[in-house]
């Protein structure tokens, strides 16, 4: 996660107990496979099938990463579902806060204002990226719910994450990491635009894309996610709330995968710290599902200043979902970066914790939703 880095300083990190890595971490992402589930109308995500799917993708990977023996095409870290067709358009609010809402179930016809087509939003493609240490994986109730509303969706693996068959440790910038974004940008077709949703450190992800690739980016949404400036760093945003975050300083394992004389390579978290810090009001088997499929993040990365120019990523319509419940990304640091980088409108998911799309998947969902039929003010 980009928020792992908000209680130290360098010098503070060279002072951590090392680990050092002879062989990957048994690590996993089970996020390809997706795309077969799809919601009923009474969706019921404690399925202990999707549960047995994860694991076992899991798993593969695993004995991929010890044995070298299974082949990995990179196109299954891309969810490329089918194209669908029906949503509605959002009367513009004059308060920059939407109301709060809460995780009740929804059907796809009771989620805002339906008399508007699919087929006649700016886009009906959601892009998805998820935070550091986590995969495309994270998003399957989304992506679920999504498709069955008609979106078209995919969800990304970014370089050395979930089932990208790369060493993290290996990761030297942030253009090597946000490659699989910026590949699948790139190959857009022409006209094409998609909604961008990062989360966590996927935000300073998806802000790298934006700069690069604005004219394929409708709407940029950003969830409990980091939200920077011009000249600023993963690192330097959290780094405001040094010292303020004890569960966060216990979780963090610096890797030194070049030698303990060289800057860290990666961090990893304590697995036995996950629920308080990431998942605190998530349910269990999305707990077992990130034990198993968590990798670690890659330290190069957050460190890398973004350049960020009003003309390219400023041109990009930006939203923010806040997460008050948040142990890792604290409400108060989501509060600094959202009036440090002001977005149009910003949004609050009461109740959740940092993991928003296990924690209020229905929720999240009528807030993408909402967003994606928000017309343009200039329009």
């Amino acid at each position: 996660m980009g928020n792992l880095f908000t209680c130290f300083s360098y010098k503070e990190m060279k002072k951590k107990t090392s680990k050092r890595l002879s062989n990957p971490p048994p690590i996993a992402g089970s996020s390809s496979r997706w795309n077969r589930i799809q919601s009923s109308k009474n969706e019921n995500f404690d399925d202990p099938l999707i549960q047995e799917q994860a694991i076992a993708a899991a798993l593969l990977f695993q004995h991929h990463q010890q044995n070298g023996t299974l082949q990995f095409d990179r196109s299954t870290s891309l969810r490329y579902p089918a194209p669908g067709s029906k949503k509605q358009s959002l009367p513009r609010s004059s308060s920059s806060r939407a109301r709060s809402v809460t995780d009740t179930l929804l059907q796809p016809h009771q989620l805002v204002n339906q008399d508007v087509s699919i087929d006649d939003l700016e886009t009906n493609h959601f892009v998805l990226v998820h935070g550091g240490g986590f995969g495309a994986w994270c998003w399957y109730k989304t992506i679920a719910l999504l498709e069955e509303g008609g979106f078209k969706v995919d969800a990304i693996d970014l370089t050395g994450s979930g089932i990208h068959s790369f060493d993290t440790n290996s990761i030297i910038s942030l253009s090597q990491y946000v490659n699989p974004l910026t590949d699948f940008l790139e190959k857009l077709g022409d006209g094409k635009k998609v909604i961008l949703v990062g989360h966590d450190f996927g935000g300073a992800c998806i802000s790298y894309a934006m700069e690069f690739f604005p004219s394929k980016v409708a709407k940029a949404v950003f969830i409990a996610a980091s939200m920077l400036t011009t000249g600023q760093s993963t690192l330097d945003m959290f780094s405001q709330q040094a010292g303020s975050n004890d569960l966060m300083r216990q979780a963090q394992i610096f890797l030194y995968a070049n030698g303990n004389d060289h800057p860290p390579t990666a961090i990893d978290l304590d697995k036995s710290l996950l629920r308080d810090l990431l998942f605190n009001q998530s349910p269990a088997k999305d707990l077992a599902l990130a034990s198993v499929s968590m990798r670690p993040i890659p330290f190069p990365p957050v460190l890398e200043k973004l350049s960020l120019s009003d003309v390219k990523y400023g041109s990009v319509r930006r939203f923010y979902i806040e997460t008050p419940e948040d142990n890792a990304i604290p409400i108060s640091l989501q509060e600094s970066m959202i009036n440090s980088n002001p977005p149009e409108r910003v949004f609050r998911l009461k109740g959740s914790d940092h993991s928003p799309f296990f924690s209020k998947p229905q929720a999240l969902h009528k807030l993408l939703v909402e967003i994606s039929k928000i017309p343009s003010t200039y329009v």
